[in-house]
């Protein structure tokens, strides 16, 4: 259980620290530039005019949507994102590095909390190669081994991912340490 609650607690302080960031963020993010749709615009009936009229009262007017029309300036603030292009893309810029970290920092947290002991949560020490290519027959594929420097167990990953990802496989250890050096000792347990 201890285990579990080390990387939820790990989750939850990196989150506090990139939720953090997001709001330092927001303070340097441009402002103002929602753009109002076409459909709040005030609405006005269409005037035909006839061929060769002249046409002075729809020389300001301009025709968006059927049934919606806006002025120079309400075009002018629809038009706004086109003028600011650089700051919106610094924003998704800054955004895409956030997304980013953050799941840098996410992929951390897991490969930190692997290589961990299961029962004290110290780092796993001492990798040591196991098994060789040459001779697989006799002493298995090559893997490379971990312990806990306080005897609590052995976590075993594959060096050669053949068939696919595996876990790698975590093994306690039984509380005499005798037995667990004795290579004998396994033996006769295993038979009995």
């Amino acid at each position: 259980m201890r285990y579990w609650s080390f990387l939820a607690a790990k989750i939850a302080v990196a989150s506090v620290a990139l939720y953090g960031l997001l709001i330092l963020m927001d303070g340097y993010l441009p402002h103002g530039m929602v753009v109002k749709p076409a459909a709040k615009i005030h609405a006005a009936p269409r005037v035909p005019t006839l061929p060769g009229a002249e046409a002075s009262n729809q020389r300001d007017v301009i025709w968006l949507v059927p049934g919606a029309v806006a002025t120079p300036a309400e075009e002018a603030k629809l038009l706004a994102p086109l003028s600011n292009g650089t700051d919106r893309l610094l924003c998704n810029l800054g955004l895409m590095a956030w997304f980013l970290l953050a799941v840098g920092v996410g992929y951390l947290i897991v490969w930190d909390q692997r290589y961990r002991c299961r029962t004290c949560l110290r780092r796993l020490r001492m990798p040591v190669e196991t098994g060789s290519w040459g001779q697989m027959l006799q002493f298995g594929r090559p893997r490379i081994e971990y312990i806990c420097v306080y005897g609590h167990g052995t976590l075993r990953a594959e060096e050669l991912q053949i068939s696919g990802r595996e876990q790698p496989e975590w093994t306690p250890n039984s509380g005499d340490f005798w037995q667990e050096l004795c290579g004998s000792g396994k033996d006769s347990s295993t038979k009995r």
